[in-house]
């Protein structure tokens, strides 16, 4: 069976979204629209699988809403909503746990980091939460997942559940997604330790800029950046073993639309000294209308929960017939829906 395009991504809504989150997943997203279509999910499910303030979780669900729609997400050309507003989400992630095998979630390396020495005592839902994210993309029959370097575990893992349950019942139901992985930033390291991601759990506010951040805190975060002292060289080949100066080259390129190389070539010989200022000034040029954007489309909750609702109506649309039919291919009778 030929499987139409169509492209399927979430984020957690469980802290404040960062310029990471910007380079690697919302600015890609919005480029994509228009040539395939386009389904964005708020994992709100996903984040319960850790404790969660109720109120706060709120908050930034609909914080990451403002951010989706300020760096260009049209609600009119994409999909975008909650997932906890599509029962399909649930249905098909325990149908689909029922095909993973134990073995395959043990294997699951961000299990592992997210749980350390204490998996004991980790929920039920932290440790199966992979089964839910095939669901959140079989659901809608996806065939590509634009995904960073430490989630494409996850994608590889929604295939085999989806050959399993393929092969187990004799049809040609769910594609193999593929992951999508490009662009000069799409792993964004922290400001302070280049050998880490850019991360909104990240104790230290230095370490990330936030979407939310005014031009004075943006500049200055760069300002204080962690480099080195040695000039930049003329092409990334020389900065192999220099991660926090790599990392800076990399934003400045994904920012601006420029190879990294094309910004070595550019500030070749030049210390940080010249080259953060040029940095910063790019950053705010990008990021002060995003988060005016946000700020304007938190003072009205109500306009977003509306978007949200509007949403989630074209998401069941969509999901709840192939979850019907996934169902019936597993054996239960076609009840009403």
């Amino acid at each position: 069976m030929t499987h139409a395009p169509r492209i399927f991504s979430g984020i957690q809504p469980s802290g404040g979204l960062t310029l990471g989150n910007y380079l690697g997943a919302l600015k890609r997203f919005a480029e994509k629209q228009g040539q395939v279509e386009t389904v964005f999910c708020l994992v709100d499910l996903h984040a319960i699988t850790v404790w969660q303030d109720p109120e706060r979780l709120r908050q930034q669900t609909r914080e990451a809403a403002a951010a989706f729609l300020a760096s260009g997400i049209d609600p009119a050309q994409s999909v975008l909503f909650v997932q906890s507003h599509v029962p399909a989400h649930t249905e098909l992630g325990w149908m689909l746990s029922c095909v993973a095998r134990v073995g395959w979630m043990n294997r699951m390396t961000q299990f592992k980091d997210k749980a350390g020495k204490n998996a004991e005592a980790v929920s039920l839902g932290l440790y199966a939460y992979p089964a839910l994210m095939a669901a959140d993309i079989l659901a809608y029959k996806a065939t590509h997942v634009p995904v960073g370097e430490d989630q494409k575990q996850h994608v590889e893992l929604t295939r085999d559940i989806a050959a399993k349950f393929n092969h187990d019942y004799g049809v040609d139901f769910f594609p193999l997604p593929e992951p999508v992985i490009e662009g000069a930033a799409t792993r964004v390291m922290s400001l302070r330790d280049g050998s880490k991601k850019m991360s909104k759990s990240d104790p230290s506010d230095a370490s990330r800029i936030n979407l939310t951040d005014d031009a004075d805190t943006i500049a200055q975060k760069i300002r204080k950046a962690r480099t080195d002292a040695d000039p930049l060289p003329g092409s990334m080949a020389g900065l192999k073993d220099r991660p926090e100066a790599r990392n800076l080259v990399n934003i400045h390129a994904a920012l601006t639309g420029e190879t990294p190389d094309a910004v070595c070539a550019r500030f070749e010989g030049q210390g940080f000294g010249a080259f953060k200022p040029a940095l910063a000034e790019v950053a705010v040029g990008v990021l002060s209308p995003i988060t005016a954007r946000m700020n304007a489309l938190m003072a009205d909750p109500a306009e977003i929960d509306r978007i949200l609702l509007a949403g989630a109506e074209r998401a069941h649309a969509i999901a709840a017939p192939i979850v019907a039919d996934a169902r019936e291919i597993m054996g239960m009778i076609r009840g009403a829906r």
